[in-house]
C-alpha cells in the first residue's frame, strides 16, 4: 500500500524530476537564497532539510552521501559541512524559510524565494 507516499511530480519524469531536485539543492548551498516556484520550493524543502541534518552529523559517511545525492559536486558539499552545518549546530531543524513575491507576469505562476534561515 502507498499510505502517505505522495511526493511532487512536477510533471517530469522521475530522472528528470531528480535532476531538478538536484540541481536546486546545488543552488541553495551555493547561493543561500533562490527564486523559483512555490511548488518547486516546496517539493525541494525536506530535500534540503535532509542534507544540512546529514552534515550536521559530520562523518565521512555523511561525507558521502551528501556527494551521491549532490551529483559529485565537492564545492558544493565543502561549504555545505563547513560553513552552513555549523551554523545550525544549534537548530533541531526548520533550516529554509519560504517567502511569497507574488505571480509571475507571464504566466500567473506564484513565485517566492527560498532561503537558509
Amino acid at each position: 500500500m502507498r499510505h502517505q507516499r505522495k511526493r511532487y511530480q512536477l510533471s517530469r519524469s522521475a530522472s528528470h524530476r531528480k535532476a531538478l531536485l538536484m540541481n536546486l539543492c546545488k543552488e541553495i548551498i551555493e547561493h543561500e537564497r533562490i527564486k523559483t516556484t512555490e511548488t518547486k520550493a516546496k517539493a525541494v524543502k525536506p530535500e534540503v532539510e535532509k542534507l544540512i541534518t546529514l552534515a550536521k552529523r559530520g562523518d565521512l559517511h555523511a561525507r558521502r552521501q551528501a556527494l551521491s545525492a549532490l551529483g559529485q559536486d565537492k564545492f558544493a558539499v565543502y561549504k555545505l559541512f563547513d560553513e552552513i552545518a555549523p551554523r545550525y549546530s544549534e537548530r533541531p531543524g526548520g533550516y529554509t524559510r519560504i517567502l511569497k513575491l507574488g505571480p509571475r507576469r507571464s504566466d500567473s505562476t506564484e513565485m517566492v524565494f527560498m532561503e537558509l534561515v
